[in-house]
């Protein structure tokens, strides 16, 4: 069982590509935040995880936070 549901995402996202855009893009960031911590780099470019998650998978993290409002996005002017 996916956790978050997808229609619980849809609530926050207008569409189903837009989820997939948005949570690729936070887990690539979430997952650069974890290289540069193994690296001791700075964490300019990567944010930390915005949520606790018993997941390691970095897109579940990613969908966890979207589902709890913690990422938002904005769609370009058509």
């Amino acid at each position: 069982m996916i956790h978050p549901r997808i229609d619980e995402l849809l609530e926050v996202v207008d569409s189903r590509y837009a989820l997939v855009i948005v949570a690729a893009k936070r887990a690539r960031q979430i997952n650069n935040y974890h290289h540069q911590l193994g690296e001791g780099l700075g964490f300019e470019e990567a944010p930390p995880p915005l949520i606790e998650s018993r997941s390691k998978n970095y897109l579940t993290m990613a969908m966890e936070e979207i589902a709890g409002g913690k990422i938002t996005y904005h769609s370009p002017p058509v």
